[in-house]
């Protein structure tokens, strides 16, 4: 499975962006994708997933309530709608996708692809 990410970019704080992954190759065993993301100094963080078969999701702390992960199946793609952006949540935005669901959707452990991630940057 490959995952490629698109729509990061500038915006002020208070704003919004959605960005998208979109999957290719071997799809049809996709378990879990996930968003992750790393700020500058920062580590990578477990931003949300979603399980790819029922739709359920799973948010960190720091973005519950901002931000929501949905998935198109027909296009084997997962958008995250990020709102109320704050300079904090300037980062590469980072999809990752499981084929061999082991447990833990928060680790980077747990996912086997990885895009290059599209850069959000909020400013104040």
């Amino acid at each position: 499975v490959h995952v490629v990410e698109s729509g990061g970019g500038l915006v002020q704080a208070g704003g919004s962006l959605r960005l998208s992954c979109t999957a290719s190759g071997d799809t049809n065993n996709i378990k879990l994708m996930a968003w992750f993301r790393r700020g500058p100094g920062k580590e990578q963080e477990f931003v949300t997933a979603i399980n790819w078969r029922d739709g359920m999701s799973l948010y960190g702390d720091s973005v519950k309530g901002r931000f929501t992960i949905s998935r198109d199946s027909a296009k084997n793609t997962v958008y995250l709608q990020t709102e109320s952006l704050k300079p904090e949540d300037t980062a590469r935005y980072i999809c990752a996708a499981d084929t061999s669901y082991s447990g833990d959707p928060t680790s980077t452990r747990e996912y086997n692809a990885w895009g290059s991630g599209t850069q959000v940057t909020v400013s104040s």
